[in-house]
Protein backbone atom coordinates (compact mmCIF):
# COMPACT_ATOMS: atom_id res chain seq x y z
CA UNK A 1 0.00 0.00 0.00
CA UNK A 2 1.54 3.31 -1.10
CA UNK A 3 2.59 5.73 1.59
CA UNK A 4 3.01 3.17 4.38
CA UNK A 5 6.54 2.56 5.71
CA UNK A 6 7.95 -0.97 5.29
CA UNK A 7 7.76 -3.27 8.30
CA UNK A 8 11.54 -3.23 8.76
CA UNK A 9 11.49 0.57 9.06
CA UNK A 10 8.71 0.42 11.65
CA UNK A 11 10.58 -2.19 13.71
CA UNK A 12 13.79 -0.15 13.48
CA UNK A 13 11.98 2.97 14.69
CA UNK A 14 10.40 1.09 17.60
CA UNK A 15 13.81 -0.29 18.58
CA UNK A 16 15.02 3.20 19.53
CA UNK A 17 14.59 4.59 23.08
CA UNK A 18 11.82 6.91 21.86
CA UNK A 19 10.26 3.96 20.04
CA UNK A 20 10.13 1.99 23.28
CA UNK A 21 8.33 4.89 24.96
CA UNK A 22 5.92 5.13 22.03
CA UNK A 23 5.26 1.37 22.18
CA UNK A 24 3.53 1.78 25.56
CA UNK A 25 0.60 3.99 24.41
CA UNK A 26 0.42 2.04 21.15
CA UNK A 27 -0.04 -1.19 23.10
CA UNK A 28 -2.58 0.52 25.36
CA UNK A 29 -4.54 1.60 22.28
CA UNK A 30 -4.33 -1.95 20.92
CA UNK A 31 -5.89 -3.28 24.14
CA UNK A 32 -8.50 -0.50 24.22
CA UNK A 33 -9.64 -1.55 20.74
CA UNK A 34 -10.17 -5.09 22.13
CA UNK A 35 -7.53 -6.57 19.82
CA UNK A 36 -5.60 -9.70 20.89
CA UNK A 37 -2.23 -8.81 22.33
CA UNK A 38 -0.26 -11.99 21.54
CA UNK A 39 1.44 -10.71 18.39
CA UNK A 40 2.12 -7.27 19.86
CA UNK A 41 3.65 -8.90 22.94
CA UNK A 42 5.84 -11.14 20.81
CA UNK A 43 6.89 -8.11 18.76
CA UNK A 44 7.99 -6.38 21.97
CA UNK A 45 9.98 -9.47 22.95
CA UNK A 46 11.67 -9.62 19.55
CA UNK A 47 12.60 -5.93 19.66
CA UNK A 48 13.46 -5.35 23.33
CA UNK A 49 14.19 -8.86 24.64
CA UNK A 50 12.25 -10.77 27.27
CA UNK A 51 12.91 -8.48 30.26
CA UNK A 52 12.44 -5.02 28.75
CA UNK A 53 9.76 -6.28 26.41
CA UNK A 54 7.79 -7.56 29.40
CA UNK A 55 8.10 -4.18 31.14
CA UNK A 56 6.89 -2.28 28.07
CA UNK A 57 4.00 -4.66 27.46
CA UNK A 58 2.96 -4.77 31.11
CA UNK A 59 2.78 -0.99 31.40
CA UNK A 60 0.92 -0.66 28.10
CA UNK A 61 -1.48 -3.49 28.95
CA UNK A 62 -2.25 -1.97 32.35
CA UNK A 63 -3.00 1.43 30.81
CA UNK A 64 -5.25 -0.09 28.17
CA UNK A 65 -6.99 -2.33 30.70
CA UNK A 66 -7.77 0.62 32.97
CA UNK A 67 -9.27 2.54 30.03
CA UNK A 68 -11.47 -0.38 28.94
CA UNK A 69 -12.58 -1.02 32.54
CA UNK A 70 -13.60 2.61 33.07
CA UNK A 71 -15.34 2.82 29.68
CA UNK A 72 -17.20 -0.42 30.39
CA UNK A 73 -18.31 0.96 33.75
CA UNK A 74 -19.51 4.27 32.30
CA UNK A 75 -20.02 5.42 28.70
CA UNK A 76 -19.90 2.00 27.02
CA UNK A 77 -21.83 0.07 29.66
CA UNK A 78 -24.81 -0.81 27.43
CA UNK A 79 -22.52 -1.75 24.53
CA UNK A 80 -20.35 -3.85 26.84
CA UNK A 81 -23.43 -5.66 28.14
CA UNK A 82 -24.42 -6.57 24.59
CA UNK A 83 -20.93 -7.87 23.83
CA UNK A 84 -20.92 -10.12 26.89
CA UNK A 85 -24.30 -11.58 25.97
CA UNK A 86 -22.40 -13.41 23.24
CA UNK A 87 -20.00 -14.91 25.80
CA UNK A 88 -21.90 -16.72 28.60
CA UNK A 89 -18.65 -17.77 30.26
CA UNK A 90 -17.60 -14.15 30.68
CA UNK A 91 -21.04 -13.32 32.07
CA UNK A 92 -20.47 -16.02 34.69
CA UNK A 93 -17.10 -14.43 35.51
CA UNK A 94 -18.81 -11.06 35.94
CA UNK A 95 -21.06 -12.50 38.65
CA UNK A 96 -18.29 -14.51 40.30
CA UNK A 97 -15.91 -11.55 40.40
CA UNK A 98 -18.63 -9.44 42.01
CA UNK A 99 -18.74 -12.00 44.84
CA UNK A 100 -15.06 -12.92 45.19
CA UNK A 101 -13.30 -9.65 44.34
CA UNK A 102 -9.51 -9.59 44.15
CA UNK A 103 -9.02 -13.37 44.50
CA UNK A 104 -10.93 -14.20 41.35
CA UNK A 105 -9.66 -11.18 39.44
CA UNK A 106 -6.12 -12.39 40.07
CA UNK A 107 -6.88 -16.00 39.16
CA UNK A 108 -8.62 -15.14 35.89
CA UNK A 109 -5.78 -12.80 34.98
CA UNK A 110 -3.31 -15.62 35.52
CA UNK A 111 -5.32 -18.00 33.35
CA UNK A 112 -4.67 -17.99 29.57
CA UNK A 113 -8.18 -19.37 29.02
CA UNK A 114 -9.87 -15.97 29.30
CA UNK A 115 -9.48 -13.26 26.62
CA UNK A 116 -7.72 -10.28 28.17
CA UNK A 117 -9.59 -7.46 26.41
CA UNK A 118 -13.12 -8.84 26.80
CA UNK A 119 -12.34 -9.73 30.40
CA UNK A 120 -11.75 -6.03 31.04
CA UNK A 121 -15.33 -5.34 29.91
CA UNK A 122 -16.65 -8.07 32.21
CA UNK A 123 -14.82 -6.52 35.15
CA UNK A 124 -16.23 -3.09 34.26
CA UNK A 125 -19.77 -4.48 34.45
CA UNK A 126 -19.11 -6.27 37.73
CA UNK A 127 -19.16 -4.84 41.23
CA UNK A 128 -15.42 -5.31 41.75
CA UNK A 129 -13.66 -2.22 43.07
CA UNK A 130 -11.17 -0.26 40.98
CA UNK A 131 -8.55 -1.05 43.62
CA UNK A 132 -9.03 -4.82 43.40
CA UNK A 133 -9.20 -4.65 39.62
CA UNK A 134 -5.93 -2.72 39.45
CA UNK A 135 -4.12 -5.00 41.91
CA UNK A 136 -5.34 -8.01 39.92
CA UNK A 137 -3.42 -6.80 36.88
CA UNK A 138 -0.33 -8.30 38.52
CA UNK A 139 -1.74 -11.61 37.32
CA UNK A 140 -0.96 -10.84 33.67
CA UNK A 141 2.79 -10.93 34.34
CA UNK A 142 3.38 -14.67 33.68
CA UNK A 143 1.57 -14.55 30.34
CA UNK A 144 3.30 -11.30 29.44
CA UNK A 145 6.73 -12.80 30.09
CA UNK A 146 5.75 -15.96 28.22
CA UNK A 147 4.80 -14.22 24.97
CA UNK A 148 7.69 -11.76 25.15
CA UNK A 149 10.02 -14.73 25.65
CA UNK A 150 8.51 -16.42 22.60
CA UNK A 151 9.09 -13.23 20.63
CA UNK A 152 12.68 -13.08 21.79
CA UNK A 153 13.02 -16.75 20.91
CA UNK A 154 11.83 -16.08 17.36
CA UNK A 155 14.16 -13.08 17.12
CA UNK A 156 12.47 -11.98 13.90
CA UNK A 157 8.91 -10.90 13.14
CA UNK A 158 8.84 -13.24 10.14
CA UNK A 159 9.44 -16.25 12.43
CA UNK A 160 6.57 -15.65 14.89
CA UNK A 161 4.31 -18.12 13.16
CA UNK A 162 7.05 -20.75 13.08
CA UNK A 163 7.66 -20.42 16.82
CA UNK A 164 3.96 -20.63 17.71
CA UNK A 165 3.49 -23.67 15.46
CA UNK A 166 6.64 -25.40 16.69
CA UNK A 167 8.54 -25.20 13.38
CA UNK A 168 11.43 -23.15 14.76
CA UNK A 169 15.02 -24.32 14.27
CA UNK A 170 15.60 -27.22 16.74
CA UNK A 171 19.01 -25.86 17.66
CA UNK A 172 17.49 -22.49 18.58
CA UNK A 173 14.86 -24.22 20.70
CA UNK A 174 17.50 -26.31 22.47
CA UNK A 175 19.61 -23.27 23.35
CA UNK A 176 16.86 -20.89 24.51
CA UNK A 177 13.68 -22.78 25.42
CA UNK A 178 14.72 -23.46 29.03
CA UNK A 179 14.06 -19.80 29.82
CA UNK A 180 10.46 -20.21 28.64
CA UNK A 181 9.59 -23.53 30.27
CA UNK A 182 9.23 -22.22 33.82
CA UNK A 183 6.76 -19.56 32.70
CA UNK A 184 4.71 -22.09 30.74
CA UNK A 185 4.45 -24.28 33.83
CA UNK A 186 3.28 -21.34 35.94
CA UNK A 187 0.64 -20.35 33.40
CA UNK A 188 -0.72 -23.93 33.19
CA UNK A 189 -0.85 -24.42 36.96
CA UNK A 190 -2.61 -21.16 37.73
CA UNK A 191 -4.96 -21.74 34.81
CA UNK A 192 -6.15 -24.93 36.51
CA UNK A 193 -6.53 -23.06 39.79
CA UNK A 194 -8.63 -20.37 38.11
CA UNK A 195 -10.92 -22.97 36.52
CA UNK A 196 -11.46 -24.71 39.86
CA UNK A 197 -12.25 -21.41 41.57
CA UNK A 198 -14.84 -20.56 38.92
CA UNK A 199 -16.47 -23.98 39.35
CA UNK A 200 -16.87 -23.59 43.11
CA UNK A 201 -20.47 -22.89 44.15
CA UNK A 202 -21.05 -19.42 45.67
CA UNK A 203 -20.90 -19.18 49.43
CA UNK A 204 -24.33 -18.74 51.12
Amino acid sequence: MAGLPPLDAVVEALASPLGAIAFVPLYALWVTLLLPGVWASMLAGAIYGTAWGSVVVFVGACLGAEVVFLLGRSWLRDWARRQLQRAPRLQAIEGAVSREGLKLVLLTRLSPAFPFSLLNLAYGLSQVSLRDYTLGLIGILPGTVLFCALGALAGDVARFGAVLSGRADPATWALRVLGVVATVVVVVLVGNAARQALEEPPQP
